[in-house]
């Protein structure tokens, strides 16, 4: 899992974006450093494999819900397609198998 999770963060180095605009946080007031929706769903998304629920509640308020659900169903389309490539499969069966569904 690790090893997944290494190759998501190299995966969204996107060029020509800082990574760092402004958002705010719970309460509307900005932090020392805002987070970006992509940031915000990456670490969501890792403290949810991790049980993590501290770091859970922490990605949750960097970003609206809306931005959060957006940036956690990138980060799945692009998960799904990364390991499709990979095994050189379909997204399709990649993310069937994924959840345990018959790959149809």
């Amino acid at each position: 899992m690790g090893q997944v999770l290494s190759r998501l963060r190299t995966f969204f180095k996107f060029p020509g974006r800082s990574g760092r605009p402004s958002s705010p946080g719970r309460g509307g007031a900005p932090g020392p450093r805002g987070h970006n929706i992509f940031e915000a769903a990456a670490t969501y998304v890792c403290a949810c494999a991790e049980e993590d629920q501290e770091r859970i509640d922490e990605a949750s308020g960097w970003v609206s819900p809306e931005a959060l659900s957006f940036g956690v169903n990138e980060l799945a389309c692009r998960a799904v397609i990364a390991l499709a490539r990979e095994r050189n499969e379909s997204p399709r069966a990649v993310a069937r198998s994924l959840l345990g569904l018959p790959v149809a």
